[in-house]
């Protein structure tokens, strides 16, 4: 999900040179411990948001909320926490806000008592036509008690003329453009929806013959569930418990579906490499990634290291391609959370020994070879190449597992403005690796991103994946973006790509 009308926090953020996702779901239909089985899903899915977490219930008389910010570790493993929650149906969250405050009121999932019954919602991505509706909906008489997008799809459903559930939730989703998965539940449904281009991921599956949906099949593993199918783009599922007990399946259309171009940054970076998104193994084509940068950029080295923890299988795929060992060089402090410390700028100053420390011994007197998934606006990778030299390396020469970040992102990854990217800040890739301290720099081509993930060259004129961020070929239109109305290239930010 994402908030309207805030400022980012790029600038104020330990981890501001990097990408985050926004959220993770997980949902789960007629079971008895459906509330512990939604925690441990999302835990599971803690790597798509760290910010705060939430789950709803629904016991056969009442809907039960607990919100929390910080981990899910924190406040969900607590039994006293749990028992708040009964019931056999449950929804969760797990959250990063793009833009925007944080705070407890913009934790998803979010409820609201309708003239159908109660409802409750939450969704991983965002609405490009989210805030135009809320301005709509406002000027009606609306009243909004959050700032988050997810709101807007609650006022929809209690506005739509249908007077089933079923067909509210339906229409409001045919109003919403962009990429998402959203889940809800009402007093007897699991409803599961993802957006008609497939940008976000959603899977259903089954444990114990209940169905389940999740962001990832990692959440689905950490259960013990079986793993049944994606949730197809434009795909509407309603899972419905029936008065004898029993659960049927309706699977609907939303009648807007496009052909499916999933988000090549879940291969990247943001989903969990022992996922399957798309069929596809992400740790398989994360290794596809090194071994093609490997063929494409060789240099001499006599070492490869990784920029823990998203280089890793990009680092093992360089290595096993071009001879060189591989070896930790960086060691990451996993206890290091983005809220460790107020970030003064006396602090900042440590930059990423906070969380990273170079590995001397497999680094001194040595030809180093960093592989990272992605470089952003390039502080981080200063801050590395810079503590690889003062721990005694020789060369420093950084290879990149995805192409250079041209474009900001709709579509719930948190990216700075145009202007920030270091792909437009400099002429060449020598002036980035000047900037950087690197002795050399290279970026895997967009084609050998493709062929790691989907095994064909991209197509122009048919894009396999969503890549704007690479290409400044959007998906869908931007209502929200100033000055953009209509057309999939957005020609605004296409003039410098």
């Amino acid at each position: 999900m994402s908030d309207f009308e805030f400022p980012g926090r790029h600038d104020d953020d330990l981890d501001g040179d990097t990408l985050h996702e926004e959220c993770g779901v997980f949902g789960i239909l007629g079971h008895p411990e459906a509330a512990t089985l939604t925690a441990l899903g999302l835990h599971a899915l803690q790597h798509r948001g760290q910010e705060a977490a939430g789950i709803v219930s629904f016991d056969g008389k009442q809907f039960n909320t607990e919100k929390h910010m910080g981990l899910v570790g924190d406040h969900y493993t607590n039994p006293v926490t749990l028992a708040k929650l009964p019931g056999n149906m449950a929804i969760g969250h797990t959250r990063y806000s793009t833009t925007g405050e944080v705070a407890l009121r913009n934790v998803q999932p979010l409820f609201a008592e309708l003239e159908v019954g109660g409802i409750a919602v939450a969704h991983n991505g965002n609405f490009t036509n989210g805030l135009t509706l809320r301005r709509q909906l406002i000027a009606g008489g609306a009243i909004c008690q959050s700032t988050s997008d997810t709101e807007v799809v609650l006022h929809l459903i209690a506005r739509s003329r249908y007077t089933n559930t079923t067909d509210r939730f339906i229409d409001a989703i045919r109003q919403m453009e962009g990429g998402y998965s959203m889940l809800g539940i009402t007093r007897t449904k699991l409803i599961a929806a993802r957006d008609p281009t497939g940008i976000r991921p959603l899977v259903m599956g089954e444990l114990d013959g209940k169905p389940i949906f999740a962001s990832e099949t990692c959440a689905l593993d950490i259960i013990g569930a079986k793993f049944v199918r994606d949730v197809e783009n434009g795909e509407i599922i309603i899972c419905e418990i029936q008065p004898d007990g029993s659960i049927t399946i309706e699977a609907r259309k939303s009648g807007n579906a496009q052909p499916e171009r999933l988000c090549l940054f879940e291969y990247v970076y943001f989903a969990r490499p022992d996922s399957v998104v798309g069929g596809r193994s992400v740790y398989v084509a994360r290794k596809n990634m090194g071994i093609n940068l490997a063929k494409e950029h060789p240099v001499e080295g006599d070492v490869v290291v990784p920029v823990p923890d998203g280089g890793t299988p990009a680092a093992l795929g360089y290595a096993q391609e071009s001879g060189i060992p591989f070896e930790y060089g960086i060691i990451r402090n996993h206890y290091v959370g983005r809220t460790f410390i107020e970030p003064t700028q006396q602090i900042r100053a440590f930059g990423v020994k906070l969380k990273h420390s170079a590995n001397r011994a497999m680094i001194a007197g040595k030809r180093v070879i960093l592989v990272d998934d992605s470089i952003v606006r390039g502080t981080t990778s200063l801050k590395i190449v810079q503590m690889i030299r003062d721990a005694g390396a020789k060369e420093v020469h950084i290879r990149v597992a995805s192409p250079m970040i041209f474009y900001p992102d709709f579509y719930g990854i948190d990216t700075p403005d145009r202007d920030k990217l270091l792909a437009n800040q400099y002429n060449d890739v020598k002036a980035m690796a000047k900037y950087i301290g690197a002795d050399s720099l290279e970026f895997i081509s967009i084609d050998g991103l493709y062929r790691a993930v989907g095994g064909e060259d991209r197509n122009p004129a048919r894009p396999q994946f969503t890549d704007h961020y690479f290409t400044g070929d959007y998906p869908t239109r931007l209502l929200d973006k100033e000055g953009e109305t209509m057309g999939r290239k957005v020609s605004v930010l296409a003039s410098n790509g």
